[in-house]
């Protein structure tokens, strides 16, 4: 049993297919997915799919990328009204990427902040991206008390600097891990895995992107979550088994309005 904590349903590659898509999901072992909101203008449509399938939950947030768009802004206040639909079970994609620059980072910076005090509101997990900006994201979490009240969050498919994953730790958030565990050019990032808690780790695809080792140079789909949960747990020193329990636990301790698997 295993859950993918972060996909793109609707995006292109997987929109085309998706009773497909989330039909070979649950043939590989997947319980749970969730589909991510990256802008506010396509959130209908993310949480028209989670409505289609009994087994898809999906968030609400605007991606660093799209903050300086029109109709892109999105206050506290407009998160929160947005998450009282019961599938909407976390706060972003939110968070800030310093390596594409798309949107100004003043932008970014408030545009996270708006989020994180949506998640202080409602108790929900806050779904963070953060790319070339570790310092920043850890420095805003903490201004917004993410790490000192009870909503807590996920660095979501992490590949950044040892010094984020540390620091979020402390403040309680999980690190999630995708296919880029599997690339044979990504040693530190197995390194920095290797001594991360079992139980602070959840595993995610972020497809339609990053297929993981074999499939790479594919559109990537939720049932490929296995195998970076096969790698994980190598890189633990335990069973498959283990490892897909333990992060299907940690995602329900995380993601708490998603109900368990009857």
């Amino acid at each position: 049993m295993l859950v993918d904590s972060h996909c793109h349903l609707d995006y292109k590659g997987l929109a085309e297919d998706r009773v497909g898509v989330v039909t070979r999901a649950r043939a590989a072992g997947v319980v749970r997915m969730v589909n991510i909101g990256t802008t506010r203008r396509e959130f209908e449509q993310v949480r028209a799919t989670s409505e289609e399938f009994d087994d898809v939950y999906c968030s609400v947030g605007v991606h660093p990328h799209h903050v300086q768009e029109d109709g892109e802004t999105l206050s506290a206040d407009d998160v929160v009204a947005l998450t009282k639909h019961p599938k909407v079970v976390g706060i972003g994609e939110t968070g800030l990427d310093y390596f594409y620059n798309k949107g100004p980072r003043e932008r970014q910076h408030e545009s996270f902040r708006e989020h994180i005090r949506a998640g202080v509101t409602t108790g929900l997990p806050i779904i963070v991206h953060s790319r070339d900006a570790e310092e920043d994201t850890i420095k805003i979490l903490k201004e917004e008390g993410a790490g000192q009240t009870k909503p807590k969050g996920v660095l979501h498919c992490f590949s950044s600097r040892r010094i984020l994953a540390e620091e979020a730790l402390k403040i309680g958030f999980y690190i999630s891990l995708s296919g880029i565990l599997t690339f044979k050019k990504s040693q530190e990032l197995r390194d920095i895995a290797r001594d991360v808690p079992l139980d602070r780790l959840l595993v995610e695809t972020d497809s339609p992107f990053l297929a993981p080792e074999p499939f790479r140079g594919k559109p990537c789909e939720p049932a490929y979550v296995t195998q970076t949960a096969r790698v994980l747990a190598d890189i633990k020193g335990v069973s498959f088994e283990e490892i897909s329990c333990q992060t299907t636990e940690n995602f329900f301790h995380l993601f708490n309005k998603v109900p368990r698997p009857a």
